[in-house]
């Protein structure tokens, strides 16, 4: 049986890559930014990629050049190296790794976990990260659920960690917004095919393509329809009447009580 997505991400708004702001000292992905969506009463996205030694990092891109003092691949170095190169825009702190997040969450508000695709082109996973990440939540007590662009890597997670709600991150995926993507690939995941064969129960869809038939046809069946990324009051009003919740960044979503 597949296990649901937890109620609790559809009752409070997700903060992109936690609450972040560099221009307040918090950097995306960094503790400063999870401390702050905790503080507020917000869930929380995050992302993971995968060090060298095979550790779950709390980071969005592959190269560390934009978000860090530091250059190249994130697989280029270990847990303890990236955990010592400071984040630009924060108060020096290194890159977090997924157990430290956990931690500081702590099951205070709901956590949303997307595992960046590490094989290329959306392939077959050799479920490293995968493996890695639900070691970092054995024994976690608090809502999370998991997700990744990569069905294959959605399947490797429903295989490792049964009882985890896990979800398809999806997209328009317009060949021209993902040059790394083969056309054939972009068509095929463009029409969700994986869904239940990756054991998923949700979905996140890139919020200008909520009206798809496909996405709303999952809605319509009781699959519960998260959006990425919502940036204004007003692609919040928009995209709520095509999701159940949304994940927000550059404003401050609304809470309701």
């Amino acid at each position: 049986m597949t296990p649901p997505l937890p109620a609790a991400f559809l009752t409070v708004p997700l903060a992109h890559r936690a609450l972040h702001d560099v221009a307040d000292g918090r950097p995306e992905n960094s503790r400063a930014a999870v401390r702050a969506a905790i503080a507020a009463g917000y869930g929380i996205e995050i992302d993971l990629q995968l060090s060298k030694d095979g550790c779950a990092m709390v980071f969005h891109d592959y190269d560390l050049d934009r978000l860090a003092e530091g250059s190249g691949p994130v697989r280029a170095l270990t847990r303890e190296e990236l955990r010592a190169v400071p984040l630009k825009g924060g108060d020096g702190e290194g890159i977090p790794d997924l157990g430290e997040v956990l931690e500081l969450v702590a099951g205070q508000v709901p956590l949303l976990i997307e595992l960046k695709d590490q094989h290329g082109e959306m392939g077959l996973t050799g479920g490293v990260l995968e493996q890695a990440t639900v070691d970092a939540l054995c024994g976690y007590d608090g809502p999370v659920a998991l997700m990744s662009f990569n069905p294959n890597s959605v399947a490797e997670l429903a295989r490792l960690a049964p009882d985890t709600a896990r979800g398809i991150t999806t997209s328009a995926y317009d060949p021209s917004e993902w040059p790394e993507l083969p056309k054939a690939v972009c068509d095929d995941l463009r029409a969700i095919p994986d869904f239940d064969r990756s054991g998923s129960s949700f979905i996140s869809h890139e919020a200008g393509d909520l009206a798809r038939p496909r996405v709303q046809a999952l809605r319509s069946a009781g699959v519960p329809v998260l959006c990425w990324t919502i940036r204004s009051p007003a692609e919040e009003t928009a995209a709520r009447a095509f999701a159940d919740n949304v994940t927000f960044e550059q404003y401050l979503s609304p809470l309701t009580s």
